[in-house]
């Protein structure tokens, strides 16, 4: 009768070649058990190992979106950038020649009337 022995390195193998450890016979119960619960066990590694890829997948997909989003917005950035150089030195040319500005009666204080004396009773 020739006798099994575990690969080298392997768990069993340590586990049988520990001082102290008696090699204790399996049965046929334990087997199963063993088998069913490494089975499980992988089961549950692999559904770890998705559920991490999709979380993973969704964070890079949320990224390429950020960055697409960035890159709008820092084109309008620029676009507005421009349209406020643009429009202040339209103002800053427009100011050297407009009537109103130039006009010293523009600069007088007017009365203006009292917008709550208008709601209070006489």
């Amino acid at each position: 009768m020739s006798q099994v022995l575990p690969a080298a390195g392997s768990v069993l193998q340590r586990s049988v070649a520990a001082p102290g450890n008696q090699p204790q016979p399996q049965s046929p119960e334990d087997d199963d058990r063993k088998v069913r619960r490494r089975e499980k066990n992988r089961v549950a590694a692999q559904r770890s190992r998705k559920k991490q890829t999709q979380k993973a997948d969704k964070l890079h997909e949320e990224y390429e979106c950020l960055e697409q989003e960035n890159t709008v917005l820092r084109r309008e950035i620029g676009k507005l950038t421009e349209e406020l150089k643009h429009l202040s030195e339209a103002l800053k040319e427009h100011e050297k020649t407009c009537p109103l500005l130039l006009c010293p009666m523009n600069f007088l204080p007017v009365p203006r009337p009292d917008p709550v004396a208008g709601c209070l009773p006489r």
